[in-house]
């Protein structure tokens, strides 16, 4: 589970720069996180080639669809921009499904190799664990210092007051698409780690469901906060796996802590955790 929990804050890490840093709703990171999959998987299984390779294509590829479709629609803004992205995430899982020539279809891509990491083969969940957790606090070290750089600043006056960063000479179009670029590659880079991971990769792994539990990760972990991405990751990890337990119900148990999350921590438990905090200091 703490497996998961790390390969998911990769990944959602880029909807909640997005959404806290931005202010631009993103559901189309299951695309991304496919596309890192599956050109894992396709370039060591079918073409034999070494496993840094499937990382180098899967991130382009994002980074170039990205730009593609990120340029014109970053220029919506509210609910007209989440629901392009949502259409996105949906084109992208029907591609999935339809062409099984690359992705495999209905029958998915299996008998992945695991990661070997200075000949040190990473097959045992404990072994992943000590690679995938360094990789992600190496991006969250760099999310951080990127929001005290000055792009960083730029992003919170874009979000904060766009008519005014404009009248500063930021170009809020190019630097949008630029953090949309940069969340698609954190996305497949996500996505790369999960298919070597689990050594099997299907179209039931990159549906809009999959997009809705990035955003739910990034909204209830806070999305303005680093630490925030991390708790919400194994928040939507951890929950559904131990309210398993309680039988059919569980999902309805699931929507419950949703809905109980939202109404007392409206700024998420990051946001919870750095007024605690605040409050310990100043006591």
């Amino acid at each position: 589970m703490l497996v998961f929990t790390g390969l998911y804050s990769i990944a959602g890490l880029g909807v909640a720069f997005l959404l806290g840093q931005c202010g631009i709703v993103s559901l189309a990171q299951s695309v991304f996180f496919g596309i890192g999959a599956y050109a894992s998987a396709y370039c060591t299984t079918q073409l034999n080639w070494w496993a840094p390779s499937g990382f180098v294509i899967g991130i382009a590829a994002s980074a170039a669809l990205a730009v593609a479709v990120g340029w014109p629609i970053l220029r919506l803004s509210g609910y007209f921009l989440a629901l392009a992205t949502l259409a996105l995430a949906m084109i992208g899982q029907v591609l999935f499904l339809e062409w099984d020539w690359l992705t495999g279809g209905t029958l998915g891509i299996g008998g992945i190799p695991k990661l070997s990491l200075f000949g040190f083969d990473l097959r045992t969940p404990q072994r992943f664990y000590y690679f995938v957790w360094p990789v992600a606090v190496l991006v969250l070290w760099l999310h951080a210092n990127l929001l005290g750089a000055r792009n960083g600043f730029a992003t919170r006056a874009m979000r904060d007051a766009p008519a005014a960063a404009a009248v500063l000479g930021i170009d809020t179009h190019v630097l949008k698409v630029k953090i949309f670029v940069s969340s698609a590659v954190l996305g497949s880079l996500g996505g790369s780690l999960f298919a070597h991971y689990v050594s099997f990769v299907s179209v039931d792994s990159f549906t809009v469901e999959r997009a809705i539990n990035f955003l739910l990760l990034a909204v209830l972990g806070g999305a303005k906060t680093i630490v925030g991405t991390v708790l919400g990751a194994g928040f939507v990890t951890v929950m559904p796996h131990w309210l398993t337990g309680f039988g059919d119900i569980h999902p309805l148990l699931f929507a419950a802590c949703l809905i109980a999350a939202v109404m007392f921590l409206p700024e998420g438990f990051g946001g919870a955790l750095q007024r605690a905090l605040r409050r310990g200091r100043e006591a």
